[in-house]
């Protein structure tokens, strides 16, 4: 046998090896993650704004299939969570505050019309960036009602369902954004994922606690309005 061809046989067969013993060795042939945990860094865009102060630094993401769950805390006093069903097509959102335990519930046209409240056109560019150790791709994005206003936004498609952002204004999207912006009761918010877990998600977590009181979205505004 060549002895060239010996020694790249064994070199290959260790690399082999090293994948399968370290999960965390990618190629582009890997799974596409459809459940975890995102990490994000969050800021105002807006520092000036009268909320943004109350703004939590972090939000968690947990992910599975068509169905994920955003909440942020601060100083684990005030606590507001997104659950999103692509499936049934609704958008829950829950506040926790002292004894103030309210949710509301949007569906399909409630959500599409938030979203015209701001509304986004996106291109897609060839650029793409690494973002908690993901190949992200870029988009330029610039706000419908005021074209003057543009930033740009990465997304993989290594993780989360095609139709991940089927019910947010990235619609079309397809896959996990990673740096983006959203804007919320009012305030407009910059998210940027810092870590990525592979975790095993409970479908419980998707579910609205019994203790939680199902209220209109006028209600739960209230809430915010009073701060």
């Amino acid at each position: 046998m060549n002895p060239r061809g010996s020694i790249i046989k064994i070199i290959c067969s260790i690399l082999v090896l090293i994948c399968v013993a370290f999960p965390g060795c990618k190629n582009s042939n890997d799974k596409i993650l459809n459940e975890g945990i995102i990490e994000f860094d969050v800021t105002a865009v807006d520092p000036n704004h009268p909320w943004a102060g109350m703004i939590p630094s972090t939000a968690t993401l947990k992910f599975k299939d068509d169905k994920f769950l955003l909440e942020m805390s601060t100083m684990g006093m005030f606590t507001t969570t997104f659950i999103c069903d692509q499936a049934g097509k609704t958008l829950t959102q829950m506040v926790k505050f002292l004894d103030i335990k309210q949710a509301c519930i949007e569906n399909e046209t409630e959500i599409k019309k938030e979203n015209e409240a701001y509304k986004i056109k996106w291109t897609e560019t060839k650029d793409t960036k690494l973002i908690a150790g993901y190949k992200c791709k870029k988009i330029n994005v610039t706000m419908v009602n005021d074209p003057a206003v543009n930033f740009e936004a990465y997304y993989t498609n290594e993780m989360g369902a095609a139709n991940v952002n089927d019910l947010s204004p990235y619609n079309g999207v397809k896959g996990m954004l990673m740096q983006y912006r959203l804007k919320k009761m009012g305030l407009e918010l910059q998210f940027t994922a810092k870590s990525v877990k592979n975790a095993d998600i409970d479908d419980n977590i998707f579910e609205i606690p019994a203790y939680f009181k199902i209220v209109s979205k006028a209600e739960i505004e209230k809430i915010f309005q009073s701060f």
